[in-house]
């Protein structure tokens, strides 16, 4: 796939794997979110964040400063909006923070696309099988 095409593909897998885990989070609640709220939170969260970050990376930012403002806004907004109780806050801070790394693991092993986290490095599958396996 083109390099132009992998950050819209990033985009949409985090913005659904996003809205799975709010939906989830808040699946116990007598009145749930509405799908505008959670698609709302996604938006902002997901696509703002990405897309922030990736003009902070081409802008030779610092990486504290275009990973911290979408971490910031993570960890904060969907809380806040969604007004979480203690249970679903905790439940939702494990899978936010376990869910970028794991997109980033499945892409790089089976697509071999580096650059979701690029401080993480991961083989790919086609990267394995051709030094001849793990291990060697």
């Amino acid at each position: 796939m083109s390099e132009a095409l992998r950050f819209p593909v990033f985009i949409l897998v985090s913005f659904v794997a996003f809205v799975a885990i709010l939906c989830f989070v808040t699946r116990k609640r007598v009145s749930r979110p509405s799908l505008v709220a959670v698609f709302g939170i996604a938006a902002v969260v997901v696509v703002g964040g990405m897309v922030f970050a990736k003009l902070g990376q081409n802008a030779g930012w610092h990486w504290g400063i275009y990973y911290t403002v979408p971490t910031l806004a993570t960890l904060v907004l969907p809380p806040a909006v969604l007004r979480f109780s203690a249970r679903e806050l905790w439940l939702y801070l494990a899978l936010a923070a376990l869910s970028s790394p794991v997109i980033h693991m499945l892409f790089s092993f089976f697509l071999g696309w580096h650059d979701y986290m690029p401080f993480i490095r991961v083989p790919s599958l086609s990267e394995i099988l051709r030094s001849g396996g793990a291990g060697r």
